[in-house]
């Protein structure tokens, strides 16, 4: 569900695709520029909705950008996350010749169907995401990818229309996947947070993109960039600073950022203009406009260390940590005429330390509910390689005139939105390995057998302000392992009736949650102790006084008779007991209980700690994250 597909991308080929299954249900919904032909046995459906739009919004727009009243894909961003879950391989594949590889999706022969809810004007309706979830779940789907959110504060989960759809879909088998958000790396910012989806955190990769800055003085300093030399900046250009350059009205803070309309377009024309990020600004975006309307030949972004690069439209535009913008702004302060030239980008793979927690990716805990944790799981989504819209970003005019923007069938993309396709792809396979396990039982392999380490078996770090080693808000239950998900030994399985009984927890009335379940409900029990009891893949206490049990059921999936030992990593400050600490396992006894009690040791306000759970039976690691905040007791506060 995004802003369409562009069918005739390599990636949406039917080769070696098998029949469409004849339970499926979908269409080919026809419109501007999509036909049946565009359909094939890669993808089996295609629909689109804009009628909620336009009731929201008002009249679609597409004077201004590139739009079609179709399922055909305008901005590229669907094409990009269909592509990364499900696409063919393709072969040669690039961005500007940078990244070149074989390119294949998650899932490379499941079938797509396509719900085009996004448009390019901006904006996704509530009312046609409803109604995409109620046809794809009538369609028969297995699995829905969801790369959006809301914004925060976060809606109760009776009204946010995503943790609705989404209900439907898993009371009916399907698993719903969502990406966790963009708004990292401050805490409580995640979004998608209902228990019922797969929420998905974005990591780095090994890929990097080095790119030489020569400075006059034959010294060389390294960044990260998307240059290939299109635009000639392979020889000397002057080098000046935002705030040297800046209008007469201009506040020198948000010049030095090259912020719009600061900058003095006579200093700025035929120059390379480096800028510094301001504790504002998420990306180099209003920079690189700036710089290029002021007549600027070249950007140099200087910003917070991050592993994501960006593409500039028009401007070559090279990314360095603020150490290196400081050694650049040494050199100019030490010469009278400074200059710097811009190398090719070169593709470097296996020479970064990966995975780890990207900035941007939002973190736990959940600000709705913090017994859930949130994200569940970490997967790549920093400088992926996917599908592009061709005419993504072309404005009407560009039709006529190509004006500077290229058009290219491959593009690099950072975001939560590329990491949500690859657990989509993954849970697919999973679906095709074990046709009868439920969403929760998928949801719980995935997230039992994650990493905690990088590829140097370090403990995984998480980019912020400053790096951190990382932790479950960062990523859940860690690195998707796919592989050792295919046998986790043990799942922590759920039914509707338990999210139900979440929802009553939650304090929702019985009008709101009948809505949602779409049948008569009255909740019996509204005790909150049921939601740090949900049979979670975690164990996460908000609110540690001095002791608390919680219960948990596992199921076994690995051989029939199977022994379990518990193995506990307590959280900092407290004493775990598990009860039993063996869990027998035969034909008749495939599933058992057990109790977690924590006792904290601490006897003033803490923060959040971590630990883990271990199942294993010398063949399999089965592990939860515990998580704990002790809080002052009122016994101990009053004495």
């Amino acid at each position: 569900m995004d802003t369409g597909i562009w069918p005739e991308s390599e990636s949406f080929k039917d080769e070696n695709m098998g029949e469409i299954p004849p339970r499926w249900n979908g269409i080919c919904q026809e419109g501007e520029g999509f036909n049946r032909s565009n359909c094939n046995r890669k993808i089996i459906g295609a629909r689109w909705y804009v009628k909620g739009y336009e009731a929201e919004f008002g009249k679609l727009n597409s004077s201004d950008r590139v739009e079609f009243l179709s399922p055909r894909d305008a901005v590229g961003h669907g094409t990009h996350t269909s592509s990364t879950a499900a696409g063919g391989m393709v072969k040669d594949a690039s961005f500007l010749g940078l990244a070149q590889g074989l390119a294949r999706g998650g899932a490379p022969l499941a079938w797509l169907a396509i719900y085009k809810i996004c448009w390019a004007p901006g904006g996704c309706s509530s009312a046609d995401l409803l109604a995409a979830f109620d046809d794809a779940t009538f369609d028969g789907v297995d699995v829905i990818s969801l790369s959006l959110g809301s914004s925060l504060p976060l809606s109760t989960y009776v009204d946010d229309i995503i943790s609705i759809g989404s209900f439907h879909a898993v009371a009916k088998g399907i698993s719903v996947v969502c990406s966790a958000g963009n708004s990292g790396p401050y805490p409580q910012t995640v979004i998608n947070t209902a228990p019922w989806v797969i929420t998905v955190a974005a990591s780095t990769i090994d890929r990097a993109f080095p790119t030489a800055i020569t400075m006059g003085n034959n010294q060389t300093v390294v960044g990260q960039a998307f240059y290939n030399g299109k635009e000639d900046l392979n020889k000397f250009y002057p080098i000046v600073i935002g705030k040297d350059i800046a209008t007469f009205d201009a506040d020198e803070g948000s010049a030095r950022s090259c912020e719009s309309g600061t900058l003095n377009a006579t200093l700025v024309r035929g120059k390379i203009v480096i800028c510094f990020q301001s504790q504002f600004q998420r990306s180099a975006a209003t920079a690189a406009r700036t710089v290029l309307d002021s007549g600027g030949v070249g950007l140099i972004f200087a910003k917070f260390p991050t592993k994501d690069v960006h593409f500039s439209f028009g401007i070559p535009y090279i990314q360095v940590d603020f150490a290196i913008g400081t050694s650049l702004l040494t050199y100019m302060e030490a010469n009278r005429n400074p200059i710097v030239k811009f190398s090719f980008t070169k593709t470097v793979i296996g020479q970064q330390i990966s995975p780890e927690v990207a900035f941007f990716s939002s973190r736990g805990p959940s600000s709705l509910s913090p017994s859930v944790l949130k994200p569940d799981i970490a997967a790549p989504g920093v400088n992926i390689l996917a599908s592009w819209s061709p005419v993504s970003n072309l404005e009407q005019t560009d039709h006529v005139t190509p004006n500077y923007i290229p058009q290219f069938n491959f593009k690099v993309e950072s975001g939560t939105s590329m990491s949500c396709p690859h657990i989509s792809g993954i849970v697919a396979l999973l679906k095709a390995i074990h046709p009868t396990w439920s969403p929760a039982a998928i949801k719980s392999a995935i997230v039992t057998t994650a990493s905690l380490k990088d590829e140097y078996a370090q403990s995984i770090v998480a980019e912020g302000a400053p790096h951190k080693q990382a932790d479950p808000f960062d990523y859940g239950g860690g690195h998707v392992d796919p592989n050792k998900a295919m046998d986790p030994g043990l799942v922590y399985d759920m039914e509707v009736s338990d999210y139900v009984r979440f929802l009553c927890a939650m304090g929702y009335n019985n009008s709101a949650i009948s809505l949602m379940n779409r049948a008569s409900t009255t909740c019996n029990d509204k005790s909150t102790k049921f939601l740090v009891n949900l049979n979670l893949p975690s164990i996460t206490i908000p609110e540690l006084k001095k002791s608390i049990t919680v219960s948990r059921q596992v199921t076994n999936v690995s051989p029939m008779n199977s022994v379990y030992t518990a193995r506990v990593q307590a959280p900092a400050g407290t004493t775990v007991r598990v009860e039993p600490s063996t869990l027998t396992f035969n034909s008749t006894r495939k599933k058992l209980k057990f109790k977690v009690t924590f006792y904290s040791r601490l006897r003033v306000q803490g923060r959040y700690s971590f630990g883990n759970l271990f199942w294993e039976d010398g063949i399999h690691v089965v592990r939860i994250p515990l998580i704990v905040r002790t809080i002052i007791d009122e016994f101990y506060a009053e004495t």
